[in-house]
């Protein structure tokens, strides 16, 4: 029986129940103290039942959130640079990749219950240093992500209102709603906005496939051609080309927050049905609109696509993905929050905040994220860049390479010369080096472009008015 489930009896029939959060708690070294009082373990027991709430219907919900946003709207672009032939290829393939991996993610969570998040995936494969550099390659992904959030909620305000006032107040309060919306603890409570979340991207995507479609529509009628190309754009430099190439890939990176969200399954097991249903919505969604909009749009095309919808559409839908923008963030801001809160307080009953130690505490950590987040984000020039440059560095291990190890040394059974482990070897193998590929090329095009922009005068100033 693996050791991530406990035999009981129920109506005269042995049934597997998931481990218990007390059990896993044990596992992991992290113990309350054995004499509780009467009031400790009431706490206790609210805690692990406030944990233990997730279904795979919410835990879909919350990979979709993860995975989906509104720079899938930048897929266009990337069929444009690349061609509809090679832009759909890619999606349906880096697709498939991606479900494999969340499966071996979820394999080692079942396996491991007291991994919590990837740091203790490190703790795994390295001891004591591998905690360490994954939990802080873990923590600096999650706050840049976030940090990009809360610039990109200073652009749709700044859209919206045609308002004159500096950027630098609009991500002010794009940090305060991101604040608001992390203050839930629980991914199953935060998974009840995720249906917005979801919803609304939908309706941002919508909303611009509809709109570049009608525009379409009024071309022809003006005998305007809009031309667009089974192959890749003329003239195509490398790094436009990897570029396109990463924007692909790194759409389908949802494995960085997976443990996390796991670890609040009631029925772990139950995994691979949200793996399966974000996988096929991912396909699904990143297909449609990079092959529509770009047959729509043209070469042309830019990113995000709904800039090229016309400025009253870009309007509606960036009014309407506002909810996609501070949600998604916000949960990126809880990931990071529970890991460090759980750190602190691993042996206390504090970590289950629902004290007002543990409220207190809660509450400081995720304002001390968020600050952070939106100094970051206003303090680099060449931001978007830099969060490119932290993408191919850490997501893409996080996606790709860490999975793909984690076969090797955590997963692999039987004999290495077995039909089965020479298939799955090679295909991890594979992955492992796609991996690479992200991290050394993306890192070559992400420095690339930070150079381009300063030798172009393209650099903002820190807490400049952009």
């Amino acid at each position: 029986m693996p050791p991530s489930l406990e035999r009981t009896k129920k109506t005269g029939e042995d049934t597997e129940l998931p481990l218990s959060p007390v059990n896993t708690a044990t596992l992991a070294g992290d113990v309350c103290p054995p004499k509780l009082s009467d009031t400790e373990q009431q706490i206790t027991q609210d805690g692990i039942a406030k944990f233990s709430r997730l279904g795979w219907k919410r835990l879909t919900i919350l990979l979709v959130v993860e995975a989906i946003a509104i720079g899938a709207l930048s897929l266009p672009a990337a069929f444009a640079t690349l061609g509809m032939v090679v832009g759909v290829l890619l999606n349906v393939i880096i697709g498939f990749i991606a479900i494999y991996t969340g499966y071996l993610v979820g394999k080692v969570k079942l396996l491991h219950p007291e991994v919590r998040h990837y740091g203790d995936v490190g703790r795994l494969l390295l001891g004591r240093t591998g905690y360490e550099v994954l939990s802080f390659m873990l923590i600096l992904q999650l706050l840049f992500l976030a940090a990009s959030h809360c610039l990109t909620g200073a652009t749709a305000f700044s859209n919206i209102t045609d308002n004159a006032t500096c950027s630098v107040v609009f991500s002010i309060v794009s940090a305060i709603l991101m604040y608001l919306l992390s203050i839930p603890p629980s991914f199953a409570e935060v998974a009840i906005l995720g249906y917005i979340d979801f919803a609304s991207i939908i309706l941002a995507i919508g909303i611009t496939i509809i709109a570049t479609g009608i525009q379409r529509n009024d071309h022809h009628s003006n005998q305007i051609d809009v031309q667009w190309s089974a192959g890749p754009k003329a003239d195509l430099s490398f790094t436009e080309c990897f570029t396109a190439v990463l924007n692909i890939i790194f759409a389908y990176g949802f494995t960085t927050c997976q443990f996390s969200f796991m670890d609040e399954m009631h029925t772990p097991a139950d995994y691979m049905k949200s793996i399966w249903s974000l996988g096929l919505i991912e396909i699904s969604i990143y297909t449609l609109t990079g092959a529509l909009i770009y047959a729509f749009v043209g070469p042309n095309v830019e990113a995000p696509a709904l800039l090229s919808a016309g400025p009253l559409i870009s309007k509606i839908a960036f009014g309407v993905a506002i909810p996609v923008i501070f949600i998604s963030g916000a949960i990126l801001v809880t990931t990071a929050g529970r890991a460090i809160h759980g750190r602190i307080y691993a042996n206390e009953i504090t970590r289950f905040i629902n004290t007002t130690k543990g409220w207190t505490t809660w509450l400081l950590v995720i304002l001390a994220l968020v600050i952070v987040g939106w100094v970051i984000a206003e303090a680099i020039p060449f931001f978007s860049d830099l969060v490119a440059l932290i993408s191919a560095l850490l997501n893409s291990g996080f996606t790709f390479y860490f999975p793909a190890v984690m076969w090797f040394v955590l997963l692999r059974t039987g004999e290495w010369n077995s039909w089965r482990n020479l298939g799955l070897g090679a295909l991890n193998v594979f992955i492992f080096c796609l991996g690479i590929f992200c991290l050394v090329g993306g890192t070559y095009a992400s420095v690339q472009s930070i150079i381009d922009q300063y030798q172009q005068g393209f650099a903002g100033k820190p807490f400049g008015c952009k």
